[in-house]
């Protein structure tokens, strides 16, 4: 016969599907989950907050639920990786998604340069924020975030690396920045800046990448 444990890890299982159930395209209310799932509202929440804490779910800052970061990493690599591979393409250089984790941001996704003389980290390094275009871009103080606004990118040049400059861009959605698309080169090649050489090509591999995940995050 199955043990008490077995049936306890069973009902947790069971709770924890039926509340990824009830939270659809939009944030749910730990109240209307409960309503949805039949569960008391202090069971709800005290469940809910363990699924954030494994990236089942995220919390917005209203205290409300959504779709957390192991669905959005997903739609992130499944849409990212052809986009800076084109981005790679187009400008010759090392083309990187980042994320943030804490108080450091990740390396998600990189498509390296072709050049012997090139930029490239390793896919799952991690570097403190805010260091670099991308880690001021995640950290996203207020200086940041003016600075975002008039062009629409951020760039590094020679600071984190001496020799090395880079330019992001976020990845937006209705839930805020969830990323940062990273073009990273050697200065030797950098006409103007970074920002000013590639900023379109950045902004745009930014935006097709967001719009592939909205779409994703509509069908789940």
């Amino acid at each position: 016969m199955p043990s008490s444990e077995t049936n306890g890890s069973n009902r947790t299982l069971e709770r924890a599907a039926a509340i990824l159930d009830a939270v659809g395209r939009s944030a749910v209310s730990a109240s209307e989950l409960a309503r949805q799932t039949g569960l008391s509202v202090s069971t709800t929440h005290r469940l809910a907050l363990q699924m954030v804490d494994y990236g089942f779910l995220r919390r917005t800052d209203g205290g409300a639920f959504r779709l957390g970061d192991r669905f959005v990493r997903s739609a992130l690599e499944n849409a990212g990786l052809p986009v800076l591979r084109e981005l790679r393409d187009q400008t010759g250089e090392t083309a990187q998604l980042w994320v943030k984790r804490g108080d450091e941001r990740v390396c998600l996704l990189s498509a390296d340069s072709q050049h012997e003389l090139r930029a490239i980290l390793p896919i799952g390094a991690r570097l403190p924020l805010p260091q670099g275009s991308s880690g001021r871009l995640l950290a996203a103080d207020e200086e940041t975030l003016t600075e975002l606004a008039e062009v629409g990118w951020i760039e590094s040049v020679g600071i984190r690396t001496p020799g090395l400059g880079s330019i992001s861009a976020p990845v937006q959605t209705e839930e805020g920045i969830i990323a940062a698309v990273c073009l990273a080169m050697p200065l030797a090649r950098v006409v103007k800046s970074p920002g000013q050489d590639y900023g379109d090509q950045v902004i745009s591999a930014a935006l097709t990448i967001a719009d592939a995940v909205e779409r994703r995050r509509q069908t789940l």
